[in-house]
């Protein structure tokens, strides 16, 4: 990897990284569908084998215990979309490609939303009341 990329996974919080994995996730089903198109068995078979190893990682980060729910509902669809990457594979069908990009489309469009909303969170100020006389304080914004 060059710096850029280990430096932004460095700084990047957890939320930035799920996004990061969802981008690189729909990435890979995009390259499997034009190598698909374009006859090329190998570069296919990588790029589907590398998007369902990137699904893994995602069941892996789940966090069954702050939020079993919803942990086993994406458990259950990220284990949909790696048995529909398998059946894209052995049958060079471009149809459960399709259906994995809109899942994971949609799911990056939600995690991107929570990212955005976290920063927004992080850029706000925060109060401080530092006191001026006995009985007097002052409100004050003191940037993160």
């Amino acid at each position: 990897m060059n710096q850029y990329i280990d430096q932004m996974i460095l700084s990047a919080s957890p939320i930035e990284i799920v996004c990061l994995l969802y981008k690189r996730a729909i990435r890979g089903v995009r390259d499997a569908r034009e190598h698909l198109k374009a006859g090329q068995i190998a570069e296919r078979t990588r790029a589907i084998n590398h998007t369902w190893i990137v699904l893994l990682e995602l069941i892996n980060s789940l966090d069954r215990d702050a939020t079993p729910d919803m942990a086993g509902q994406l458990d259950r669809l990220y284990g949909y979309m790696q048995s529909r990457l398998v059946e894209a594979n052995l049958n060079q069908v471009e149809e459960p490609l399709s259906e994995v990009l809109m899942l994971l489309t949609t799911l990056a469009e939600g995690w991107d939303g929570l990212t955005a909303a976290d920063r927004r969170r992080q850029e706000q100020p925060a109060w401080v009341d530092v006191p001026l006389a006995e009985g007097e304080c002052s409100r004050f914004a003191v940037s993160a």
